[in-house]
Parts: structure tokens; C-alpha cells; sequence
């Protein structure tokens, strides 16, 4: 079935040098598959695979935009690196992004025409097209002399206001996009007399009751209303302050400016001499009629009408700035009432949401959206104490920094339910009890139905449980790991023991069993938390508790003993010889040496009785200790067994397994001791105390030392005396930088220069002081596999054992004899032995897995859920009764001949090992170049395949067990530290990672789910009827009274206003293509509207206009069916996979 040359042929290409696939040949001669191992059908092939991402879920990431369409109900959010966000109806979300990653400044909605427009920094205009799953850009305009400032679009008006910094106002038509002649100049606006320039346009809007009159308004404090149809001044209004921000009475009568000193100005449109009134909404009125002192910027101001009291004057800023600490504001003035609304965050941007999406007519608002720096609030303007809407969007991903994400898909389908169901009881009350207002859009079809979660871990200690089917996120049940420990009051209190300055409670690994929903938790202080999930409340009198001492300690460097051999000549960064095994420390409480902390936990955990609430609760805690004045190093990796009753957890000290069933630790050694005398590498143990790791560690650490840019082939957890390491050189990172900890830990805010340098990639450490390479020489367990398989190549049978991979290469592993089931589990000992049984890679090992004889995943053992806190029914054996998978490894009584595989992954390599006899079946060297940073075995069109991700940013899938290469995708062209500590493979084609401190950016790398997915997105437009125009009653008719129409295409249109200079602004044609006729297709109403409103504005009688609209209904009718014909010619075309 497979041809080796092809292979040998494939393999060149992927490895880095010719030397690689020569040695690649030579390996392949020496172990011919086919020759030994038995012919696995594989089904898998290269087309089953694609990449593309699917959905983004969050915050979006420093937020700069806000926009809003009152018809559609949808809700838009730019950002300052060009990304949109779109949100309807909880469950309808879109994600864009400019190619250009310039911020958003501002952002229009064509109101009910499923069309918006975007303005960047980069002085660019964007024309989104909103009717097609994936919006697209239709056109754009770069202006080239002018910087954009303020745009605005006229409610049902096809002509875009663009204010620049030099004050001067162009005119774009949005349906063709491009520039009229008509220009309004910043020198006839103003007055003549005036020497100044009046600054920037920082507003412009057209008066409610009369389109033809423009109020623009400069920063310097100038405002001028501009006649467009005489092309002049109409008024001038001045004050000494800068302005923010103007909003109109919706009659049209008055408008109200917001100033740089605090106060709104209120004036009349036929005064411009001096406001009607002026009010400072935070100032201390002084007495003797003083003016009052001045505050902060009111940055926007909003002017809404009610039709039965007063109107409601919202404002941003303004506060005094005596009122030092006080958070931001926003401040709603009613009457003579005024309520000041705290905020979390610093205000962005807000928006008033009105019943009536007409300017002229009385706005009834209803809500008000308040866009945060992190966070997106939403006020009920109709309830009194104006609560605020709970929020249906997954927004509070950040909550508290993501320091670690699990993703599963295609789990037991009970889990969401039961997870949902003790999580719904966490849910805060005082929401407002109306419906979330912004619904518009319709759901996709889910075409997957299965179950998927993702769990993040987060800086503070908590671990979110989140519903991810069906491309959708929202929060189920949030766990509080720091709950089992006492709160430090004050800094005194916990600068002693702590190893890391904040934070202490942060979450690292996650390891969770779905079926039998164990949850196990290590943090950034040496912890580990076992969890058992319950539907029932229990208070727990007394936590359990253990602690652990795993140390690396023999002897003094300083000071050799007179038996050690001298050192050996060894490359610089090399382990040094002699090994010498450590001794093992059981878990006691003796008083410190040389009055050194010794035998204290980082954290306290808490002595009073522990109420726990139903949903996940603390089964038993562990915690490593301090030796001899050394804090305890923290844990790399970490695996639990629901069916043993065992969790084991490793460090860059060594490994520790314990029994929470028995509340026992069954295995204490250093990681030299794991080897006996086996160990490959001789090296000298050393005093932990000559490698102090500084208090504040962990966290902070990742990147420690000088650091120097260096290429990405360097490992983040290579040891250093590797001898399958061809090279040699030296390797030189501290045990924090090292992979597990770089993939689990939050950045902090002081390593984020360090690491946007260049290439963003990561860097290297090459200080060759004696620390680094004392450091270095400690092998970290990096990965931990429990299973039932053959331990020694001897073994007649499958037993249950422990596989362990370090950062050196190295699998080693340990044999589990555990007692027969039911009450004897928890009467006799577990008894634990290293196997003798040594495998090696090149690099640190990431992954493991098992596969049976006709390789089939076999995942490990597992007891099903059951209640745990109910009076035990009298059939007692049940409870230890072990359930296996199906594809679960043959039992004694099975042939001998029943063979497994082993599937390794490192950082440089895949093996695939048949078992029992341990020989390498296949081998992949994955790159040579950079490193792995995480690799999944998983499930994908019924088969299995092992999904690895690069730190060059290349994703790849290699088929099982034969190893072939099926894809490999340059998905990232660079990839930073929490892209690297949070990318997760799952079943189905599914991985994630955190795109931003705020969002999750899922993808997937399966062909069927990539076809798929346009039905499974959401709508974002759908067809509604724009409101009636409020009715100008019969006197305001037969006077003149009312709003004044205006015919722009008259006005702005060529053959009145002329050509616009060709150098101002640069057409540019988007990449909407086909989808944007579909879209042109179905706007034919909204054209018929725009064609009635200008008849309407000729004065036409109704008769003729009436012929006209039949004659263009026809014309809508047969241009229609033509782009139903091109939609069809076109409809395979997959334009939005490119």
C-alpha cells in the first residue's frame, strides 16, 4: 500500500537539510515496516485535511469603534488593530479584519441596507457587505493629501460626510464610492476675520427638521451651521473651549456641544452669540456667581426626547479632578435628577439606543451600550436605578487573565447538562428583567451536533467550564480553586513562603476525565487540587491535605567529596558527570536547618470547615514544600486515573504519585533515581541552594538572563547533555522558560517588550554563567501517561503502569500492582516500581498514546460518574467496579500475540513503538529547524491521527501508526508565548488558542467541517421593513412646518458639483466579488426606497411616480433573476476559503 520511495521523497521535503533525509533513508532501511509489523489499513488521507479558521469568541481586544443599526438590531465593534466585530442575537457573532491592521476610528451603519462603513487611521474608508455569512469589503477609498477625522451618513442618504484634520468636509457617494465635487473648505467656513485655523472636524450632522443645513463643528470651539445649497455660513457659534462632541434636539431648534473643561453648552440655532446655558454636571458651583471650577472632558454627549417628560442629557467624563481614584463615569441626567453610573473600565465609547431610528422624531430611548476597555455593558434607561442587561456574549473570557485552555470535543453527552445545572445557581441577581435588545441577525444550522468544552484556567485560581458546540461559546459553571486556601491579609504575611509576587493562585495544567468527571488542577505555587463533581451541597469538616518534598539535593558542588572522579572536559552547557542517586523524602514535618525555611507549604490551606457548593469539590490537596531553604519548583506536568485512583504530577526535581483515594504518596524520587542504574547521562546532582530560584519566580520568568535573538531551533525544554543530540551545542534556559511552563503561565506585563522583538519568536538565553548551566542540567518530567499495556519487553499480558517523558528525551516506565477491587482498593497499598524499561528521543517528550493491533486509539481506563455524596445502596462492589473503553488493550486470556503501539511525540520527533517487543516501527522526524510546541493524538473521520503545532507557526497531521505526512499548513507567520502556552488539538478537526488576552480563535483542519460552514455561521442581515416616517401632521403641512427635504443628487452629484481632484482620495475596488451581486440582488428594495424618497423630493405627482416605481419593480424583477442565474454559475466558487 505504501511505497517507501515516496515516503523518502516526502521526507526530503519536509526535513531541513540533505543530511536529514539521508539519515532518514538509512533508518527506513533498518526498520522496513511492512518487513516487521503487521499491515494497518489506514483510511486517512491528505484531502481529509484543511485548514481555516471558523469562529473568534471574546472581548474584542483594545476596542477603538462603536456603531449601531437600529433597524437591523445589530451591533458593531472596531478595533486598534482594524479588527470588526459584529454581534446580533446572542449566538450570532462575526469576526473581520482590515488587511491593513490600521485602528478603527469610526464606524456607520447604512441603516436597514445590511451595508457598513469603516474609517481607518490609515485615512482609509472601507464599504463592508453585510448580507453574506462572511462580510466582505465591496470598496474602498484611500484618501492621499487629507487625514480623516469624523464621518457621518445621513439616515437614509447615500452621501458620506468625511471631516479631515485640515477642517476641510468631502462628499463620497457609498454606493460607488467615490468623491463628488462638492467640497466644503474650512476658510469659507469660518469667519473671514479669524487668523486662526479652527482645528480638526471633530462633528458633523445635518439638522433633524432640515437636511440642506450641515452643523460642523472644529476644536478649537468653533461651530458652524452650513447652508448646502447656497454653498455659505448660515451661522457661527463660538466659545472659548475645545469641543468633544454636539447632538441635536430632535426638533432641530437646539444642540448642545460637549467642551475640554467640563461643561455642555445648550444653543439655540438662530442665537450664536452666547448659549442659552451652560452647565458643568460635576463642578462645585461656587457662590458670588463664580464660574465653577473646571473638570475633565465631557468626551461625548447625547441629547434624547421622550414623548412624556423630560429629555435624558448621557455623558461620558466630566468628573472634578479632586475626585483622584474615582472610576470612570457615565453620567445620565433626567429632569432634575442625575444618576453617575461607575464603570470597571475606562469608557471607550457609548451609544443611545432609540425606538425610532428617524432624527426628527421624538427618540424614546431605551438602553444605553457602553463599549469599556474590557467589557461591554448595557443600561436599562427604563427601569429606575437603571440596571444593567446580563450579558449573553462569552465577554468575560478575561475576567481575570486565561493562563491555560483544555479543549474536548465530542464528550459524554450528559456533561453540559450537569455542568449547566449546578452553574445556573452561580448566577448574579439585580439584572434588568427585559430581553437583550440587540437581536438581530438568525443562527446558522448546526450542522455538528456533538458536545464540545473548553476549560480555561485563569491567574486568580479559577477554571471556567465553557459549551463550545456548534461554533458557539457560553459560560456553564465556574470553579474558585483558591477558596480551600486562607487569604493572606497583608504583604508581611506572605512574603516568606510565597514563590511568586502575584497571583499566587494561578492555574498551570488542567487535567480533566470527562466520563468520570475527575478534575485535577495544578498552580503556580507547587499545587495540586484534586476535584470530584457533585450534584449534592457538603460541608467538609477538615480539607484533605498532603505535603510532598521532592528534592534534588546530594551534595555541594562547592565542596566535591574526595571519592568524585574530576570533571570531565564536556562542552560548555553540558551536564557534568557522576551520577549519584538522591534520597527520597517522604512527606514529615521536621523543624528547619540553620534556621532555613524547610517543610512549609507556599499556601495555607484553611482549618475551618469548607462549605462546598454542588458542581466540582475539593477532594484532596497536595502541596510541595520548601528544603533547606529552596522553594519548591513548579509542576510541569500532571495526569490523574479515575479507574486507579491515582494522580502523579513531575517537576524539574522529580516525580510524586499519590493515592486520593487513601489520601497516600506512593512515589517520591528525584528524576536520576527514576533511571536506577540505567542513566544514560552522567551527571552530578547538585545543592539545590547554588541554583536559588528567586523569589517572585515562575510567572515572572520566562525568560531570565541576558536575552539575545536567536534562531527558532532552540527547544524551550531540550536539556543540554543530550547525546542523540547531533550538534551538541549548548542550550542555556532556566527550568521556567521550559515548554510546560512557557505553554501554561500568563505573561506579565514587564516581559511583553522581550518578547515583540523582531521576530517574535522565542528567545534563547545563551549566558554561559554557572547558574544557567546548573539550571540546566535538571531533567523535568515533561509528560505523563497512565495505561494497561505491556510493561517489559518479557511481558506475556497487559498490566496497568505509568509512562513518563522528561525534557531530556527519555520514556521511562513505572508498573502500578493495584489491589483487587471493591473494599480491598482502599485497605491494601498500591504498589509502585520502576519497570526498568528505557525508550529515547531527540528532544523533550510532549505526547503519548496507545494503540491496540489494528490501531485503534485505546484510551485509558476510567470508573463512570456516579453520585459520591449519597448513603451507599448495599451493592458496595459497584462503586470500584472498573468500566473500560471499548477499544481497551486484550485482557490475559487473550493471544499473546495481541500486539500494541506505542506513539511518541517530541519536540523534534514522532516514534511509533510495537509492544511488547519495544521496537521502532515508524519514525517521523517532524522539524529540524524549530521545535514542537504541542502535539495531540486525536480523532478525525472515524480514524486517528497525531496533530502537531510548530514554533516556526506550521500546523501538521501525521497518519497512524505509519507516521505519514498528511498535512502541513504555514498557519502563523509569527508565534508568541500565549499563543504557544494555549494551542490545543481536539477530536473532530478542532484546535484553539488565544489569538489576544481577550478571545479565543478557534479553527479547524478538517475538509468536511471546512465545507460545512457556511451553514453553520450565522445571518447577520435579515429582511425588515424600515419603520414609517413619523407623520408631520396637518398644519406643519399646510404652513411649511416640519422636516425640509433635500435632493443631495442634485447637489453633489457630477453634473452639478464637477469631478473631484483625482490625486485627493485613491478608488480601490474590494474583494466582495461574486457575493457582493448576491448582496447588490437582494438591495433592490432598498434602491426602490431611495428612487421613491428622490421622486418624492422633485415633487413628482403621485401618478407618475407610481408608473415609475411599477417600470422599476419590473427592471428589480429581471435583474434579480440574472444574479440568481450568476449566483448559481458562481455557487461552487468557495470565495470565502481563499
Amino acid at each position: 500500500m505504501r511505497k517507501f520511495n515516496i515516503r523518502k521523497v516526502l521526507d526530503g521535503l519536509t526535513a531541513g537539510s540533505s543530511s536529514a533525509s539521508q539519515q532518514q533513508q538509512q533508518q527506513q532501511q533498518q526498520h522496513p515496516p511492512g518487513a516487521r509489523e503487521p499491515e494497518i489499513q489506514e483510511t486517512l488521507q491528505s484531502e481529509h485535511f484543511q485548514l481555516c479558521k471558523t469562529v473568534r469568541h471574546g472581548f474584542p481586544y483594545q476596542p477603538s469603534a462603536l456603531a449601531f443599526d437600529p433597524v437591523q438590531k445589530i451591533l458593531a465593534v472596531g478595533t486598534q488593530t482594524g479588527a470588526l466585530r459584529l454581534f446580533g442575537r446572542p449566538g450570532v457573532e462575526c469576526y473581520c479584519q482590515h488587511d491593513s491592521g490600521a485602528a478603527v476610528i469610526q464606524l456607520q451603519f447604512l441603516t436597514n441596507e445590511g451595508a457598513l462603513v469603516s474609517a481607518l487611521a490609515d485615512d482609509t474608508l472601507h464599504l463592508w457587505n453585510l448580507r453574506q455569512k462572511r462580510p466582505a469589503i465591496l470598496h474602498s477609498l484611500k484618501f492621499c493629501r487629507e487625514r480623516v477625522t469624523f464621518c457621518h451618513l445621513p439616515f437614509q442618504s447615500k452621501w458620506l460626510y468625511v471631516g479631515t484634520e485640515r477642517g476641510n468636509i468631502h462628499i463620497v457617494n457609498v454606493e460607488s464610492f467615490t468623491l463628488s465635487g462638492y467640497v466644503i473648505m474650512w476658510n469659507k467656513a469660518i469667519e473671514l476675520s479669524s487668523k486662526s485655523h479652527p482645528g480638526p472636524v471633530v462633528h458633523i450632522s445635518d439638522n433633524p427638521m432640515d437636511e440642506g443645513k450641515l452643523l460642523i463643528g472644529f476644536e478649537s470651539g468653533t461651530v458652524v451651521l452650513w447652508d448646502l445649497k447656497s454653498k455659505k455660513a448660515d451661522y457661527r457659534y463660538t466659545y472659548d473651549e475645545a469641543i468633544h462632541s454636539v447632538a441635536w434636539h430632535h426638533e432641530g431648534k437646539q444642540f448642545i456641544c460637549s467642551h475640554s473643561d467640563g461643561t455642555l453648552t445648550i444653543w439655540n440655532v438662530r442665537s450664536p452669540t452666547k448659549p442659552v446655558q451652560t452647565i458643568t454636571p460635576h463642578g462645585k458651583q461656587l457662590k458670588d456667581g463664580k464660574k465653577p471650577e473646571p473638570c475633565k472632558p465631557i468626551l461625548k454627549v447625547e441629547f434624547k426626547t421622550t414623548r412624556s417628560g423630560e429629555p435624558f442629557i448621557i455623558l461620558s467624563g466630566g468628573l472634578s479632578y479632586d475626585t483622584v481614584g474615582r472610576r470612570p463615569c457615565l453620567t445620565v441626567m433626567h429632569g432634575k435628577s442625575t444618576a453617575v453610573l461607575e464603570m470597571d473600565y475606562s469608557i471607550v465609547d457609548f451609544l443611545t439606543l432609540c425606538e425610532t431610528p428617524y432624527p426628527n422624531d421624538f427618540q424614546e430611548p431605551y438602553a444605553v451600550v457602553v463599549l469599556l476597555e474590557k467589557d461591554l455593558v448595557l443600561i436599562d434607561l427604563a427601569q429606575n436605578g437603571y440596571p444593567i442587561f446580563e450579558n449573553p456574549y462569552p465577554l468575560s473570557l478575561h475576567e481575570s487573565p486565561v493562563t491555560c485552555c483544555e479543549y474536548f470535543a465530542d464528550c459524554p453527552v450528559d456533561l453540559i447538562p450537569a455542568l449547566y445545572s449546578v452553574g445556573v445557581r452561580q448566577k448574579r441577581q439585580g439584572y434588568s428583567k427585559k430581553e437583550w435588545p440587540i437581536n438581530g441577525g438568525n443562527w446558522g444550522l448546526g450542522a455538528q451536533s456533538y458536545p464540545e468544552i473548553i476549560i480555561t484556567g485563569h491567574a486568580d485560581g479559577s477554571v471556567k467550564f465553557w459549551d463550545a458546540s456548534a461554533i458557539t461559546l457560553q459560560v456553564l459553571y465556574k470553579l474558585k480553586t483558591s477558596k480551600v486556601f486562607e487569604k493572606s491579609r497583608t504583604k508581611d504575611d506572605r512574603a516568606n513562603t510565597d514563590i511568586v509576587d502575584e497571583d499566587p493562585y494561578a492555574i498551570q495544567i488542567i487535567s480533566w476525565c470527562p466520563e468520570s468527571r475527575m478534575l485535577c488542577i495544578a498552580g503556580v505555587s507547587a499545587h495540586v487540587i484534586i476535584y470530584r463533581f457533585s450534584k449534592q451541597e457538603m460541608t467538609t469538616e477538615v480539607i484533605p491535605m498532603l505535603e510532598v518534598r521532592l528534592l534534588y539535593e546530594i551534595n555541594d558542588v562547592e565542596t566535591p567529596e574526595g571519592e568524585q572522579p574530576p570533571l570531565l572536559s564536556t562542552p560548555v552547557g553540558s551536564s557534568n558527570p557522576q551520577s549519584l542517586p538522591p534520597q527520597s523524602h517522604p512527606s514529615t514535618s521536621s523543624s528547619s536547618s540553620d534556621g532555613l525555611r524547610d517543610n512549609v507549604p507556599c499556601l495555607k490551606v484553611k482549618n475551618s470547615p469548607l462549605k462546598q457548593s454542588p458542581g466540582y469539590q475539593t477532594e484532596l490537596v497536595i502541596q510541595l514544600v520548601w528544603v533547606g531553604g529552596e522553594p519548591p519548583q513548579q509542576i510541569t506536568s500532571l495526569a490523574l486515573n479515575s479507574s486507579y485512583g491515582l494522580v502523579v504530577f513531575g517537576n524539574c526535581n522529580g516525580i510524586a504519585m499519590v493515592d486520593y483515594l487513601q489520601k497516600a504518596v506512593l512515589l517520591n524520587l528525584g528524576t536520576v533515581e527514576l533511571y536506577g542504574s540505567n542513566d544514560p547521562y552522567r551527571r552530578e546532582p547538585r545543592s539545590p541552594r547554588k541554583s536559588r530560584q528567586p523569589s517572585g519566580a515562575g510567572l515572572c520568568d520566562i525568560t531570565e538572563g541576558t536575552v539575545v535573538p536567536e534562531d527558532r531551533c532552540k527547544s524551550p525544554t531540550s536539556g543540554s547533555s543530550s547525546p542523540h543530540n547531533s550538534d551538541g551545542e549548548q542550550r542555556s534556559s532556566n527550568f521556567i522558560e521550559k515548554a510546560k511552563m512557557s505553554r501554561k503561565l500568563s505573561l506579565p506585563t514587564d516581559l511583553k517588550p522581550d518578547l515583540d522583538m523582531k521576530d517574535n519568536s522565542f528567545s534563547r538565553s545563551r549566558s554561559s554563567s554557572v547558574t544557567s548551566i546548573d539550571k540546566e542540567s535538571r531533567e523535568a518530567i515533561s509528560a505523563l501517561h497512565f495505561c494497561e499495556t505491556f510493561t517489559r519487553k518479557t511481558d506475556s499480558s497487559p498490566s496497568p503502569c505509568l509512562w513518563v517523558g522528561t525534557t531530556l528525551g527519555t520514556v521511562l516506565v513505572i508498573t502500578l500492582n493495584l489491589p483487587p477491587g471493591a473494599e480491598q482498593r482502599l485497605l491494601q497499598p498500591v504498589i509502585v516500581s520502576p519497570s526498568g524499561t528505557i525508550l529515547r528521543l531527540k528532544g523533550a517528550v510532549l505526547r503519548m498514546a496507545f494503540l491496540d493491533a489494528t490501531g485503534c486509539l485505546m484510551p485509558p481506563a476510567y470508573e463512570p460518574w456516579k453520585e459520591h455524596n449519597v448513603p451507599e445502596e448495599k451493592d458496595e462492589k459497584e462503586k470500584l467496579k472498573k468500566r473500560r473503553p471499548v477499544s481497551v488493550s486484550p485482557s490475559s486470556s487473550q493471544e499473546i500475540s495481541e500486539n500494541q503501539y506505542a506513539v511518541i511525540c517530541s519536540e523534534k520527533q514522532a516514534k511509533v513503538i510495537s509492544l511488547p517487543t519495544q521496537n521502532c516501527a515508524y519514525k517521523q522526524n517532524i522539524t529540524e529547524t524549530s521545535f514542537v510546541l504541542r502535539g495531540d493524538v486525536v480523532a478525525l473521520s472515524n480514524s486517528i491521527c497525531l496533530a502537531c503545532f510548530c514554533a516556526n507557526g506550521h500546523i501538521m497531521t501525521f497518519s497512524l501508526p505509519s507516521l505519514r505526512p498528511l498535512l502541513d499548513v504555514y498557519y502563523l507567520p509569527l508565534t508568541n508565548m500565549r499563543i504557544a502556552r494555549t494551542f490545543c488539538f481536539t477530536n473532530n478537526g478542532q484546535a484553539l488558542y488565544l489569538v489576544s488576552p481577550t478571545e479565543i480563535q478557534r479553527l479547524t483542519y478538517s475538509q468536511e467541517t471546512c465545507e460545512n460552514l457556511q451553514e453553520m455561521l450565522g445571518e447577520l442581515f435579515t429582511p425588515v421593513e424600515t419603520p414609517e416616517a413619523p407623520n408631520r401632521g396637518f398644519f406643519k403641512g399646510l404652513f411649511g412646518g416640519g422636516a425640509q427635504s433635500l435632493d443631495r443628487e442634485e447637489l453633489f452629484g457630477e453634473s452639478s458639483s464637477g469631478k473631484a481632484s483625482r490625486s485627493l482620495a485613491q478608488h480601490i475596488p474590494g474583494p466582495g466579488g461574486i457575493e457582493g451581486v448576491k448582496g447588490a440582488a437582494s438591495g433592490v428594495v432598498g434602491e426602490l426606497a431611495r428612487a421613491r424618497l428622490a421622486l418624492d423630493e422633485r415633487g413628482q405627482k403621485l401618478s407618475d411616480l407610481e408608473e415609475r416605481t411599477a417600470a422599476m419593480l419590473s427592471s428589480a424583477d429581471s435583474f434579480s433573476k440574472h444574479a440568481h442565474e450568476m449566483m448559481l454559475k458562481y455557487k461552487d466558487k468557495k470565495w470565502y476559503q481563499f
